[in-house]
């Protein structure tokens, strides 16, 4: 055979394929928390299933506040995780030590991962303590300690520096892997066919989960592609790939932690689709109702929540009660407003961070920089409002 198809066969019928049979959707459970079948029950304690629940609840929370304080002008830009709660199933599924590159929706893993609500604070306020020493626009997270690389704002870059970790991880052998999580919109850039071709050819352990939210900002799907979503993209590529219900988060779950093992022992690349639904705007610089009807978001938002699939399960086993809900979600507010407060009070970092972490030495012309700005500085103190930072 042809060593660019060795696979296909001759053919005397002269057609051209456009399509193939469409990727179907896998799903544990449906809309009203019912194991569809009992093979697929997930094996999880109640207490690890509590655990999700409840950060599920806490994400929805701190979503909430975030959301109005950036409308009251107190933090510059926000991005909620409304209807993609379930995202969460993924990050239970994974070792604490896999990589993630994230998009800008992903607070849940990081949430999942033990990210403090004082640490999601600090970044969204860029103060002194954040972790990323305010050189980020808010709910561009990272951490070395959860192995959570700090979100770039530029769509799809992650990509293929996923796949570049992902194989360095294998040539170490790590037994471990990346996950990449992005929007349907990235899958449009060039990076996403790059890193995934690249992550194929050289076989790179990395699992690719794509949520398809049916929105890119302001363009539905249909205006995107015209194939069969983004799986089959991956089929394309040669990549094992699984559609997933991405309000299910059992579905989630179960084919992340197939994934995981496929990527670990086999050194292949993963697909994930997960189909599920934006109910939020894009951003707060975002007005959705200007491409869509409020009437289709508040349907989608009663008919396939993935909070409340979540919360029927736990009660159809017993393991949740009624009015638990409104219990959590009370504590988790108070514990959002606490740490919002306190976060709001720190200075800005230190003006030294500007020049730190680039190279491994400064070089002269930026201690030069350096030594200009600081002297400005000590010129001008009221100008560039020395006391709202940080001693250096």
């Amino acid at each position: 055979m042809f060593p660019g198809a060795l696979n296909s066969e001759y053919s005397h019928e002269l057609k051209f394929v456009s399509s193939v049979q469409s990727i179907p959707t896998y799903q544990v459970m449906d809309t009203d928390g019912k194991v569809l079948d009992v093979a697929n029950e997930p094996q999880m304690t109640r207490e690890e299933a509590r655990k999700i629940y409840k950060n599920m609840l806490t994400l929805n929370a701190m979503d909430q506040i975030l959301y109005e304080a950036q409308r009251q002008g107190r933090i510059s830009f926000y991005m909620t995780s409304f209807g993609e709660e379930a995202l969460l199933g993924s990050a239970a599924a994974l070792d604490p030590k896999d990589m993630v590159f994230g998009q800008y929706r992903e607070a849940g893993v990081l949430l999942q991962r033990g990210f403090t609500l004082t640490q999601f604070m600090n970044q969204c306020y860029s103060n002194e303590l954040d972790l990323g020493k305010g050189r980020q626009m808010p709910i561009h997270y990272g951490s070395r300690e959860l192995h959570f690389q700090t979100i770039s704002s530029p769509l799809a870059t992650q990509i293929p520096q996923a796949a570049g970790a992902a194989y360095a991880m294998r040539r170490e052998g790590t037994k471990l892997c990346t996950i990449c999580y992005f929007g349907e919109g990235a899958a449009s850039e060039g990076d996403f066919h790059a890193g995934l071709n690249m992550a194929a050819t050289l076989g790179c352990p990395v699992i690719y989960y794509c949520r398809n939210n049916g929105y890119a900002i302001s363009t539905p799907a249909i205006e995107q592609y015209r194939g069969d979503g983004i799986a089959s993209r991956g089929v394309g590529y040669g990549i094992d790939t699984i559609r997933v219900d991405g309000n299910d988060i059992w579905a989630i779950y179960a084919a992340t932690k197939a994934a995981r093992k496929i990527a670990v022992e086999q050194n292949k690349p993963v697909l994930i689709e997960a189909m599920t639904y934006r109910v939020s705007h894009h951003s707060t610089s975002d007005d959705s109702s200007a491409y869509r009807s409020k009437k289709e978001v508040e349907d989608w938002s009663k008919r396939d929540n993935p909070i409340a699939r979540m919360r029927s399960w736990l009660e159809n086993k017993g393991w949740w009660a009624k009015g638990e809900d409104a219990e959590i979600t009370k504590s988790a507010k108070a514990e959002v407003l606490a740490a919002f407060a306190a976060a709001e009070k720190l200075k800005r970092p230190a003006i030294k961070h500007l020049f730190e972490d680039v190279y491994d030495k400064i070089p002269p012309s930026l201690e030069r920089e350096k030594a200009e700005i600081e002297e400005l500085v000590k010129k001008y103190p009221d100008y560039y409002r020395v006391n709202d930072f940080a001693r250096s």
